[in-house]
């Protein structure tokens, strides 16, 4: 759906419930225990996933499979059988019928759904040690979580340093819900035929690759971290596609670092969210220094408001704790009115919003205001 909008702070979601709003006292409570026990559940159904267990239920199909026959194959002891498939059960992962275990479909899910497993091994291998820092981390504004993964500032100056099985799962989760969007919006790029590009945020260089891929015309210019860039670098060289990519390796929160000027086009994807407020207000005015006068902004990024369905914005609204105790300790999923709020106080005004992109993008196009 594109948006072109004249009151664009009220084309998102201004209501939202998850749940019914009329259930009973009794299923209220049950909910808040599902809460209270979700790292327990978590953790059960991982393993019964990673150690086979969901598998050999789906082996057996619809009639299912009895505990003391899964052990006789010596892969798992009845006691953790029975610790793992009743935690499951409780779940609805597997179903008990007859005195056999049955994978249900929310267990297929887990054994065959790419964004749930993602998802799965990003909150494991990232955030699941991390996020018991997350009431310091939100008082002090400070990642303190991350110390689980290694001794940064922020995670952005980890990435390539990662220890496995985080890195990996790092990747696979940036990558799945940003890669799949990129095919979608290169019309939208090169709509206005712009020549020269600054992607600010070029993490490991994908996006660039594909608008240098798509217009032999563009001179592509990237903008990230020292570390990052030079993962960009190595991507983009080993295409063969470096003789039109520029690179500029700095903090774009210093004041000092040199940015490239007389840009057609700045694009940022899934870049602004690992700020605060105040960082993408300075961002955003640097961005439009960068700018030729009638140059555009492009910005793809996840806002929970502009859902379509409850499991992305589910998925969004659940993962700004994870910026808070292991990203940066001020940023989070936001919701669009704010990047629309912020990029009117640099100068930018909304020309329209396209949403439906991928699993769960906007895109965002900006036109300066100022001469």
């Amino acid at each position: 759906m594109i948006v072109d909008t004249d009151n664009p702070t009220t084309t998102g979601i201004q209501d939202k419930h998850f749940g019914p709003a009329d259930q009973s006292a009794m299923q209220a409570r049950f909910i808040a225990q599902t809460i209270a026990f979700g790292p327990v559940v978590f953790q059960s159904v991982r393993y019964a996933w990673k150690q086979g267990i969901l598998q050999a239920l789906a082996d057996a199909g619809a009639r299912g499979e009895n505990v003391m026959h899964l052990a006789e194959t010596g892969r798992w002891s009845a006691y953790a059988l029975k610790v793992v498939l009743e935690s499951c059960l409780s779940a609805g992962v597997v179903s008990l019928e007859e005195g056999r275990y049955v994978l249900t479909k929310v267990g297929y899910c887990i054994l065959r759904d790419s964004l749930t497993q993602v998802n799965y091994d990003f909150i494991a291998d990232v955030c699941y040690q991390g996020l018991g820092k997350l009431e310091e981390s939100l008082e002090s504004q400070q990642p303190l979580g991350l110390s689980a993964l290694g001794e940064w500032a922020s995670i952005y100056e980890g990435l390539s340093e990662l220890p496995e099985p985080a890195r990996s799962s790092w990747f696979s989760f940036d990558h799945l819900y940003s890669d799949s969007s990129f095919p979608l919006i290169l019309e939208d790029v090169l709509s206005t035929s712009p020549t020269r590009i600054l992607d600010i945020g070029a993490n490991t260089g994908k996006f660039s690759l594909a608008v240098l891929h798509a217009n032999p015309d563009v001179q592509l210019h990237l903008m990230d971290l020292p570390p990052q860039l030079a993962l960009a670098q190595d991507n983009l060289t080993s295409k063969g596609m470096n003789e039109r990519a520029h690179y500029h390796p700095a903090d774009l929160l210093n004041e000092t670092a040199v940015m490239p000027t007389d840009m057609d086009l700045v694009w940022m994807s899934q870049f602004l969210s690992c700020f605060s407020e105040e960082a993408i207000a300075h961002i955003l005015r640097r961005a439009a220094a960068a700018l030729r006068p009638n140059g555009h902004l492009l910005i793809l990024d996840t806002f929970w408001d502009r859902q379509k369905h409850d499991i992305a914005a589910y998925c969004l609204l659940n993962t700004s704790p994870y910026f808070t105790a292991i990203a940066s300790g001020n940023s989070k999923i936001y919701e669009s009115a704010d990047y629309i709020r912020l990029g009117a106080s640099a100068g930018f005004q909304l020309e329209s919003i396209r949403d439906g992109i991928g699993y769960s993008h906007s895109l965002l196009r900006f036109t300066l205001t100022r001469p």
